[in-house]
């Protein structure tokens, strides 16, 4: 029986990543059940405590906190949908701490950021838009990288 149960495939795995209220993320995982249902597992990595319970309440199947759950969890995961700010080491009023910049920018999956932050950063050709279209952006960059 154990056989059996290893060779069972599993659905992709997507990790969100959020900080602060986690508004982004639960928009995101929304727009990934919207769109992809139950077909993905989502795991919803969060800063602190507010942001994984506000993508847990956005329908994520897992959640866990801080920088050793975004360590563990992202070299398990197929890709990862952010900010574009979770890359960058003492982003999000310093909730994005050097640790989980490196554990996002060193993982080995398919990483989808949004274009959105509140730092003071500038991305040259960038056109602003609202943030149900940047989401609904990545989610289909999700579902065309299946």
């Amino acid at each position: 029986m154990s056989e059996r149960l290893l060779r069972q495939p599993r659905p992709p795995v997507v990790a969100v990543l959020d900080g602060q209220g986690g508004g982004i993320g639960a928009a995101v995982i929304r727009e990934i059940r919207r769109e992809l249902q139950e077909s993905v597992e989502i795991w919803a990595l969060g800063a602190n405590a507010s942001a994984t319970e506000a993508m847990l309440k956005a329908r994520a199947n897992r959640g866990a906190t801080g920088e050793n759950a975004v360590r563990v969890s992202l070299p398990r995961a197929d890709a990862l949908v952010a900010p574009i700010a979770a890359g960058w080491p003492n982003s999000m009023m310093g909730e994005i701490t050097p640790g989980i910049a490196e554990a996002v920018m060193s993982s080995d999956l398919l990483k989808i950021f949004i274009p959105l932050s509140l730092e003071r950063v500038v991305l040259a050709g960038y056109v602003s838009e609202p943030l149900p279209h940047l989401v609904a952006k990545a989610v289909e960059i999700l579902k065309n990288s299946r």
